[in-house]
């Protein structure tokens, strides 16, 4: 369960059922080909409870209700053990936060109904309408709060709307929040499934779900059609929790529930309204950061995370059913443009803030990545995306910082991350299980793309990508000096390996660069400040200038946590190729006494991205290609010996433009500006 923008919480050591998941005989898909979706752990995390009576909270029917366990922590022997979020006490059976909570049985909820729809599965039905009863009494009905969801449940079915450690809102069903989002997505896609074989279950989640938007009303569409200030960008007022993130997976549902049967003018505004908002989140350009991608947070314009970032997926739903090709624009600058360059970087880390500082890899970031790819290409009609998918995928089967499977076909498991330095976390608890399922669903509805990723997964991978050189990884002259604050997060941004350089009229930095023979653009992140008097820097390497760098543009604070934006800032002129060094001066400032000395507050550099204008990602004999640069390119390709190799070119929004077969050895790949190719 994701509970922040900035962690991922594990399991707690509390005792609980322990057991290991038997093997389940996989099923075929529609294609005949061994079905990769196996829901046996799924299943084992899954409970039933009777709740006890709860003022203001109620479901259909009778009897227990489905839940979840939240972790799933990994024992010596091999076996898991379901276990809560928080501090266990084991004289009441309680914990701290709970055992179940909202946001796991709701995409629960989602991987048992698209497995229905897929297979017709009879359990995966049940299921479903099991975890949705569950859902629904977390569900608070009337009063101030009618509508709101509250997080926690404890083993025996008891709410907890107020958790420990503390989680905001508190309590947890008195705002909007991301269980409300994901409480409309489960509600929207279950009214989709069940009005077409059980009418009065699909009337309840209906009024439900009516319930929830007429929460999202009042907290949060009230304030449609204004716009907060985040360091100087306008950014929608009308997100919930203040994130596109949040606000695609409610999108995902409101899309399910308008396109299934679209009475509802309230579920349809709220649909066109919140999409809109997400739409309005891209930024950036081919050589400009974030390059292209949908951010995902309204309160910084320095902040990307792969987790939670559905909102490409949502963009291509709403689109298809508001028959509103506008909102691909955002959704293909995401896939075509984004996407392939951060897979050339590493993957799908979840923190660049704004340098890919968290490494951290987990299912719901990867997830966030195939399902938009795959979206969009549907409903926009570019096949294309669906190579880079295959990349993407091929992550679940090996081809990762580890070079290890994090899905496993016989048991249904899927891990809980990867650790930057490739260190594999073997717990396997309700969000990694749900979003590893969610992709396996994606890929057996598309066997030529899973063959492919399995195929991609074990192969041996290579990067020739964005990466970082730390600012304090300098030689510094006199008045440089390297700061290392109390806290490396800012409140909106973070400081790359905790500290940065500070400097002072006239004093240099000077960093000796990784070989390369590419042509880079080199992007320093600086501290970006509300302050005309902030001064500037100049950037040379070998004796040539690439750009001088205004430190005090940045707009007003605005919703903003802190004054300034950490903001990488791309140089005009690029690196050539074999460049070994970047020097950056302090240029003097208006009042700088004879001793240097000057009363404007040092220029603050954190470190300097550089990212080739042609970025390659390899598996084996097969390449991504993504282009940074405003011009065509040609990229030199080297086969071991002659076989067969297709290339494909795409443009800047995922067009083929060229498709090629060769058996030389040596050849020529076409790169189109802010394009891809894929080379098999």
């Amino acid at each position: 369960m994701t509970v922040s923008r900035r962690a991922v919480l594990g399991g707690s050591l509390a005792a609980a059922a322990v057991s290991g998941v038997p093997a389940v005989s996989a099923s075929a898909t529609s294609a005949g080909s061994p079905s990769l979706t196996n829901l046996a752990h799924l299943d084992y995390l899954g409970d039933a409870v009777s709740p006890p009576s709860a003022a203001g909270h109620s479901t259909y029917g009778s009897g227990p209700v489905g839940v979840l366990w939240t972790y799933a922590d990994r024992r010596d022997d091999g076996s898991y053990a379901r276990i809560g979020g928080g501090t266990f006490d084991p004289s009441t059976n309680t914990y701290g936060q709970g055992a179940y909570n909202a946001d796991d049985l709701a995409r629960a909820a989602v991987v048992y109904l698209r497995h229905y729809s897929a297979m017709g599965d009879a359990h995966s039905r049940q299921a479903a309408y099991g975890l949705l009863r569950g859902l629904t009494f977390l569900q608070t009905t009337d009063g101030v709060n009618a509508g709101n969801v509250v997080l926690w449940m404890q083993p025996d079915g008891t709410l907890n709307p107020s958790a420990d450690p503390v989680e905001l809102p508190d309590p947890s069903d008195s705002a909007a929040s991301y269980w409300l989002a994901r409480t409309v997505w489960a509600l929207g896609e279950g009214y989709a499934v069940f009005r077409s074989v059980d009418r009065r279950f699909a009337a309840f989640l209906r009024a439900r779900l009516e319930l929830a938007i007429a929460a999202l009303e009042r907290q949060v569409l009230v304030h449609y059609g204004q716009w907060n200030v985040v360091d100087g960008r306008r950014v929608p007022a009308w997100l919930i929790v203040a994130g596109a993130d949040a606000t695609s997976e409610a999108v995902l549902g409101l899309a399910a529930y308008v396109g299934s049967d679209g009475r509802s003018a309230r579920a349809r505004r709220a649909l066109e309204r919140f999409a809109e908002a997400v739409a309005a989140m891209g930024a950036g350009d081919t050589r400009t950061w974030p390059f292209r991608a949908l951010l995902p947070w309204g309160e910084s314009i320095s902040d990307w995370h792969a987790w939670g970032a559905q909102m490409s997926s949502a963009l291509a739903a709403a689109s298809a059913v508001l028959r509103s090709p506008r909102l691909l624009g955002p959704a293909l600058g995401d896939t075509a443009g984004f996407t392939p360059l951060l897979m050339t970087a590493g993957g799908p880390d979840n923190g660049w803030l704004p340098a890919p500082i968290d490494r951290t890899q987990i299912a719901y970031g990867v997830d966030a990545r195939l399902q938009a790819l795959l979206g969009v290409a549907e409903v926009a009609d570019r096949p294309g995306l669906r190579q880079v998918a295959a990349f993407v995928a091929a992550w679940y089967f090996g081809a990762n910082p580890a070079g290890a499977p994090m899905y496993d076909p016989a048991t249904g498991r899927t891990y809980d991350g990867i650790s930057g330095e490739g260190v594999i976390n073997r717990n396997s608890g309700a969000e990694s299980t749900i979003h590893g399922l969610l992709s396996m669903l994606a890929l057996d509805a598309n066997p030529s793309l899973a063959k492919q990723a399995r195929t991609l997964g074990p192969a041996p991978r290579t990067l020739a990508g964005l990466h970082t050189v730390e600012a304090e990884a300098a030689t510094l002259s006199a008045g440089a000096t390297i700061v290392t604050p109390q806290s490396p997060w800012t409140g909106e941004s973070q400081w790359s390996n905790n500290s940065y350089v500070a400097f002072t009229s006239g004093s240099t930095a000077t960093w000796t660069l990784p070989s390369s023979d590419q042509p880079q653009l080199a992007l320093p992140v600086i501290d970006v400040v509300p302050d005309r008097e902030a001064g500037r820097t100049t950037w040379s390497s070998n004796n040539r200038v690439l750009g001088s760098l205004n430190h005090g543009t940045g707009g007003p604070q605005g919703e903003s946590a802190a004054p300034g934006a950490l903001l990488p800032r791309t140089l005009p002129r690029v690196l050539p190729p074999g460049a070994t060094q970047l020097t950056a001066t302090a240029a003097p400032l208006a009042g700088t006494s004879a001793s240097g000395a000057s009363s404007a507050a040092g220029r603050r550099v954190d470190a300097v991205l550089l990212l080739p204008l042609i970025s390659k990602l390899q598996l084996g004999t097969t390449a991504l290609l993504s282009s940074a640069d405003t011009h065509p390119r040609s990229y030199k390709v080297t086969r071991a010996t002659s076989r067969r190799s297709v290339v494909t070119a795409y443009d800047s929004s995922g067009k083929l433009k060229s498709r090629f077969t060769t058996t030389a050895k040596t050849f020529s790949a076409p790169v189109l500006p802010g394009g891809f190719t894929v080379v098999l």
